[in-house]
């Protein structure tokens, strides 16, 4: 119960992270592609400190050294592409029967909190297993 717990929160810290990401994006650009360009951003940034986060105090992964770090990453990434696309359903779902930011954001959560369980899944069996890589 208690890393069920210590994951949400740092799910939520992400899921911060990713939309602050893209609205601060949103406010920097706003020309051609600017959403799509801004959801990319959010992305990208949430990965990251997910990953960062979810080695450290989720599954207490340490890399063998940089290039083991890396694979790992990589594999971490592609393990969220189908998460991703469920993520990026819900925004872009949302935005275009709501066709309001916030609206947008909220698909953006709920998408993300769907492919975080998913995800915790994948990275358990498949990722951050010393056999893994």
């Amino acid at each position: 119960m208690k890393l069920a717990l210590v994951y949400a929160i740092l799910a939520l810290i992400a899921t911060a992270a990713n939309i602050g990401a893209q609205d601060l994006t949103l406010r920097v650009y706003s020309g051609h592609f600017s959403l799509i360009a801004s959801v990319i951003v959010g992305t990208g940034v949430g990965l990251v400190l997910k990953y960062i986060l979810d080695k450290r105090y989720i599954f207490g992964f340490q890399s063998k050294n940089m290039v083991h770090d890396g694979q790992t990453f990589v594999l971490y990434t592609v393990m969220g592409v189908a998460t991703t696309v469920i993520f990026w359903g819900f925004e872009f779902g949302f935005h275009f029967l709501f066709e309001t930011k916030e609206m947008r954001y909220l698909g953006g959560i709920i998408g993300l909190a769907i492919g975080y369980v998913a995800k915790y899944h994948l990275d358990k069996r498949y990722v951050f297993r010393t056999e893994a890589i």
